[in-house]
C-alpha cells in the first residue's frame, strides 16, 4: 500500500478511535472538525528522525477538548488504533510524548511501493484527483515584436510543469499562451519602424533569421525609449499611431501583423528548444470585440463612475486604486482585456480553476481584476455555481537576475534567453568531453544538459523566491542541480544495462532491509504525496525538492560500503539479491525520469 494509501488508511482508523476512547468529550464537541478523518490527515507529519515511524500524529491540539494531557491522549489512542488495523497492512503505532508514531514492515511497504512503480512505470503516482475538473493555466504570454530575455523563463517552465502536474492528476488542463500583442507599446513599434526602419532587415523567414529579425525590432524599441527622452513628441506620435492601428488604418494593421509573424515564428523556435507548447495560443487583440459588452456589465450593475473624465470602478478598498476601464479619451487599457479575457474564458471553458502564471509585479494588478470580478457577480446576486470568484489564482514569482541584477527591456539590458541556452549548452559539452570522452552524440546530450540545467535552476527555490542565476551553481554535476539529477539517472540507467537477467517483481523483499534501501523505498513511496502538494501549493519546486532527496537516498544506498570498507555492490554473486536491489533501481530511475518529466526537463539514458 503507499503512503498516501496508507495516510488516508490511518486518519479513517484514527477519527473512529478518538469517538471510541473519548465518547463524552466526541458528543460535547458535536461535529468539531478536528475529529474528522480529513482533519487528521491534514495534520500528519514526517518525524524529523526517519527512524521513528513513516508519519506522525501530533495530539497536542486535542487536549483541550479531551481535557487529558497529550502524552496520554497519544497513549490509549495508539493502543486502540493498533487494535483496529487491518491484517495484512503491516502498519502500526507508538506513541512517543504527544505524537502518534505510524511505522510500517519494510517488506510489506517494500512490496506495495516497488510493485505499484514496476507495474504502473511512468503512471505511477497518478491519481483521478481532478476527474471531471477542468484547470487553465496561462504562462510565458511575452510581448510580440520582442526578443524573449532571460524573464521570460520562469513564467514559461513554471506553468508549463504546473500543466503536466495538473495532468497527472487527472485534470483537463487547457494551457494558454496569451500574448501581449495590443497597446500604446505597438504604437512606439508603428513610429519607430517609421522613421528608422529598414524593410531589407527583415527576411521574414524561420530559425536563425527569425532569431535576427526579432532582435532588429527589439533595438528599433530600444531605440524609440532613447530619443524620446529628449523628443516628448514621439509619445505623442506613439498614441496616435496605435489609434490607427484600433481604428483599422490598413498601413498600421499590415506592420502589427508582420512584427507578429516575425516574433510568433521566433517564439516557436524558442519553445521547441525548450520542450515547451500550449493548447491555445491567443491575445489582448481577441478580446479587442469583447471588451465594450463587459463594460456594459459595470455600467449596468451600477459599479462604474467617472473620474478626471475616466471610467472607473471603485473597488472600495483603501489597499486598492480603482480599476480603470477607459481613459478620458475612450481608450481601453490592459484591465480592460484582462476583465474581457476573465469573462471569456469562464463563459467558455467553466473552469474549476483559471491560473495565471505571471511575475510578483503584477500582483495589485490581479488583485484589482479579481475584485471587480467579485463586485461585479456581487452586484449580479450569481448562484455559487455561476462565479468564477475564488476560482481565479495569480500564481506569482520573484525575479530572474543576473549578478543580482534585473534586466529591463526599455533599457536594452536584457538578457536573451537563446544566449543563455546557447551558453549552457556549450558549457555542458566542455564537461561531457572531460568526463566522458568516448560518449556517442555528445550534441544531443550536451542539448539535455544545459536546457534542463537552466530550466531546474528555476525550479530548484520556491516560486515567490528571486532567483539569482550563477552559472558555475547551475551547471554542476554535484549538489542541487538538474544536472546531478540527470547524471543520478544516467547512473541508474547504466547499472540496469550491466545485467543481464530479467527484472520482475517476484523478488524477495524482505533482502531490502538495510536502513539506505528503507530510505529509498519510503521516497519512492512518497512520490504521490509531492505531486499532489505541488499542484495544491502551485508550485513545482516541490517536486524538485523531492526528486533531490530521493537522489540523495539513493546515492547513499549506491555508496553504502560492507563491514571490511568495500563498496556493497548492487550487482553481486547473490542473484536473489541482486534482483530485489536492481527492482529498486529500476523504480528509482523510473520515478526520477518521471519527475524530471514534470519539470519539463528530459532525463539522458548515458552522460
Amino acid at each position: 500500500m503507499a503512503n498516501d494509501q496508507l495516510k488516508e488508511q490511518f486518519a479513517t482508523i484514527a477519527a473512529e478511535s478518538f469517538r471510541a476512547v473519548y465518547p463524552e468529550a466526541y458528543s460535547e464537541a458535536g461535529d468539531t472538525e478536528v475529529f474528522t478523518g480529513e482533519f487528521i490527515l491534514n495534520s500528519l507529519e514526517k518525524p524529523k528522525d526517519p527512524t521513528k515511524g513513516r508519519f506522525t500524529l501530533p495530539v497536542f491540539r486535542f487536549a483541550r477538548l479531551l481535557k487529558a494531557k497529550p502524552p496520554d491522549i497519544a497513549s490509549a489512542i495508539s493502543d486502540k488504533v493498533n487494535k483496529l488495523i487491518p491484517d495484512g497492512t503491516g502498519m502500526s503505532c507508538s506513541s512517543i510524548a504527544g505524537f502518534i508514531n505510524v511505522s510500517v514492515d519494510a517488506a510489506a511497504e517494500s512490496a506495495a511501493t516497488l510493485g505499484a512503480v514496476l507495474e504502473q512505470g511512468k503512471e505511477y503516482g497518478s491519481s483521478t484527483l481532478g476527474e471531471g475538473k477542468k484547470v487553465l493555466v496561462e504562462y510565458s504570454s511575452a510581448n510580440i515584436a520582442k526578443t524573449f530575455g532571460i524573464g521570460h523563463l520562469r513564467s514559461t517552465v513554471l506553468g508549463h510543469s504546473l500543466k503536466r502536474i495538473f495532468r497527472k492528476l487527472g485534470y483537463d488542463v487547457v494551457g494558454i499562451n496569451y500574448l501581449g500583442d495590443w497597446g500604446t507599446q505597438f504604437g512606439k513599434m508603428i513610429v519607430a519602424f517609421r522613421l528608422w526602419g529598414d524593410e531589407s532587415k527583415l527576411s521574414g523567414g524561420s530559425g536563425e533569421s527569425a532569431r535576427e529579425d526579432v532582435r532588429y525590432l527589439l533595438d528599433l524599441y530600444v531605440k524609440f525609449h532613447k530619443e524620446a527622452e529628449t523628443d516628448p513628441d514621439l509619445d505623442k506620435q506613439a498614441r496616435e499611431a496605435f489609434k490607427q492601428l484600433e481604428q483599422g488604418d490598413p498601413d498600421a494593421t499590415v506592420l502589427w501583423e508582420r512584427f507578429k509573424e516575425i516574433s510568433l515564428a521566433d517564439f516557436d523556435r524558442l519553445f521547441n528548444i525548450l520542450g515547451v507548447d500550449f493548447d491555445l495560443i491567443t491575445g489582448e487583440a481577441f478580446l479587442n470585440d469583447k471588451m465594450e459588452p463587459v463594460i456594459e456589465r459595470f455600467e449596468k450593475a451600477g459599479l462604474t463612475s467617472i473620474s478626471d473624465g475616466a471610467l472607473i470602478v471603485d473597488l472600495q478598498d483603501p489597499q486598492l486604486p480603482p480599476c480603470l476601464l477607459k481613459k478620458a479619451d475612450g481608450a481601453t487599457l490592459y484591465a480592460t482585456r484582462d476583465l474581457a479575457g476573465l469573462i471569456y474564458r469562464w463563459e467558455h471553458f467553466q473552469f474549476h480553476e483559471s491560473l495565471y502564471v505571471v511575475a510578483t509585479s503584477q500582483s495589485d494588478h490581479f488583485r484589482q481584476a479579481f475584485k471587480a470580478i467579485e463586485m461585479l457577480e456581487d452586484a449580479e446576486d450569481l448562484p455559487p455555481e455561476r462565479r468564477m470568484t475564488g476560482r481565479v489564482k495569480h500564481i506569482n514569482f520573484g525575479w530572474v537576475m543576473f549578478g543580482g541584477k534585473i534586466m529591463a527591456t526599455r533599457a536594452g539590458t536584457i538578457i536573451f534567453l537563446e544566449d543563455v541556452l546557447d551558453e549552457a549548452q556549450s558549457l555542458a559539452k566542455k564537461m561531457i568531453e572531460e568526463k566522458n570522452p568516448d560518449l556517442k552524440d555528445v550534441d544531443e546530450t550536451a542539448r539535455k544538459i544545459g536546457v534542463g540545467a537552466v530550466i531546474f535552476s528555476q525550479m530548484s527555490v520556491r516560486k515567490h523566491k528571486d532567483v539569482n542565476f550563477d552559472w558555475d551553481e547551475v551547471l554542476s554535476f554535484e549538489g542541487e542541480t538538474g544536472p546531478y539529477l540527470q547524471y543520478t539517472h544516467a547512473r541508474l540507467n547504466s547499472l540496469l544495462r550491466n545485467y543481464d537477467g530479467t527484472i520482475g517483481n517476484a523478488i524477495d523483499h524482505k533482502l531490502l532491509d538495510r536502513e539506505q534501501e528503507r530510505r529509498v523505498i519510503e521516497q519512492l513511496s512518497d512520490f504521490t504525496d509531492a505531486v499532489e502538494r505541488a499542484a495544491r501549493e502551485y508550485d513545482p519546486n516541490v517536486i524538485a525538492a523531492y526528486l533531490l532527496r530521493l537522489a540523495g537516498a539513493f546515492n547513499k544506498f549506491y555508496q553504502r560500503k560492507t563491514e571490511d570498507g568495500k563498496i556493497d555492490k548492487i550487482i553481486s554473486d547473490n542473484q536473489e539479491l541482486t534482483r530485489a536491489r536492481l527492482a529498486l533501481v529500476k523504480s528509482v530511475k523510473t520515478v526520477i525520469a518521471e519527475g524530471l518529466y514534470l519539470l519539463g526537463i528530459e532525463a539522458p539514458e548515458e552522460m
